[in-house]
């Protein structure tokens, strides 16, 4: 039987390194990573597989379609994670590169399968396309009603892939994340700013009164889910699929946890000025990958925060590298 090869856009940054890494592990298949090695992408994030006899690395950009049609003809399944996800950049800098990144670089690896056929087209959306809750926990029908430039393009990524398997009856699983945390994520993010600052001993800046809050998924978790839809019969194409814990964690009691573990003042927790296009709350709802998929988060918040603030603490040259410089952010 054919090996499976599946194709990860993206392959460099945070989240999706962390599948990629997963599935060699997990599973038979090859893995062909693709990534422009923007400010979200290193090459470190994938250091423990570059010799892996399954694994090949394109350096790329999703944007570039000759690049694409090249690379997907040669592939049977395709995770499309590359993204820019940097909510301020998107508020303070511009929308152009999240315009052209996700949602015309989404249409050039849409388009690209429509020549060349594959089984299956896994776009990571993101649970920003929700905006602030509604109702909770917030289902797959809940509105869409993004709350910053980044939102809005993944949103348009999102219905612009689902008008895809309508029309065309492409292959396509869109599943939406909730907020993933865990080792290598750029300082730029929440988690990895609190710990970094008090690793530190520099202030924990809180945008508001911290009351924000999140569903955070460990990033190993996020990566199961991903193999189990590959794994999935055909019942699965055409859904939008929800990775969320069901639990939500307001900002400020991040700082709390984080200043507690590594025995730090509370004093370092620092309210600032309330981000523009705050969204309020975010709690996903876990029934329908529960029932589709078989899939429910493993890792409690406690169990992947603990992992996570030990992973920075013995890594530190890797978040003090100038690329990595954090951002005065509350990131999602």
């Amino acid at each position: 039987m054919k090996t499976k090869r599946v194709l990860v856009t993206g392959g460099a940054g945070f989240i999706p390194s962390n599948f990629v890494r997963h599935i060699l592990q997990a599973t038979p298949y090859e893995v062909v990573s693709l990534d422009a090695l923007t400010y979200a992408g290193s090459m470190d994030n994938l250091a423990a597989v570059s010799s892996h006899e399954r694994h090949s690395f394109v350096h790329g950009d999703i944007r570039d379609p000759d690049l694409v049609r090249e690379v997907v003809a040669e592939v049977d399944v395709i995770v499309n994670a590359a993204a820019e996800s940097h909510v301020a950049k998107s508020i303070d800098e511009g929308a152009s590169e999240f315009v052209t990144t996700n949602v015309e670089g989404t249409q050039i690896l849409l388009d690209a399968i429509r020549e060349q056929p594959v089984e299956r087209f896994i776009l990571f959306s993101s649970s920003e396309v929700y905006g602030t809750a509604l109702y909770e926990p917030m289902d797959e029908e809940h509105p869409l009603n993004p709350r910053s430039p980044y939102a809005a393009t993944k949103a348009g990524a999102d219905r612009l892939a689902y008008s895809y398997y309508v029309t065309y009856g492409l292959p396509i699983v869109i599943v939406r994340p909730f907020n993933n945390y865990g080792p290598r994520q750029h300082p730029e993010k929440v988690i990895p700013r609190f710990v970094t600052q008090a690793l530190s001993g520099e202030p924990l800046t809180i945008h508001g009164d911290g009351h924000a809050s999140r569903d955070f998924l460990y990033v190993d978790d996020d990566a199961e889910a991903i193999e189990a839809i590959i794994a999935a019969d055909d019942s699965v194409v055409g859904e939008v699929i929800n990775v969320a814990t069901g639990i939500d964690v307001p900002v400020t009691e991040i700082a709390a946890k984080v200043l507690e573990m590594l025995g730090k003042p509370g004093s370092l927790r620092v309210n600032v000025e309330e981000r523009p296009g705050q969204v309020d709350r975010h709690i996903g709802s876990t029934e329908k990958a529960e029932r589709l998929l078989g899939w429910r988060a493993r890792t409690s918040f406690e169990e992947g925060l603990e992992r996570t603030i030990s992973w920075y603490r013995d890594n530190e040259a890797w978040w003090r590298a100038p690329e990595r410089r954090p951002a005065d952010v509350f990131s999602s």
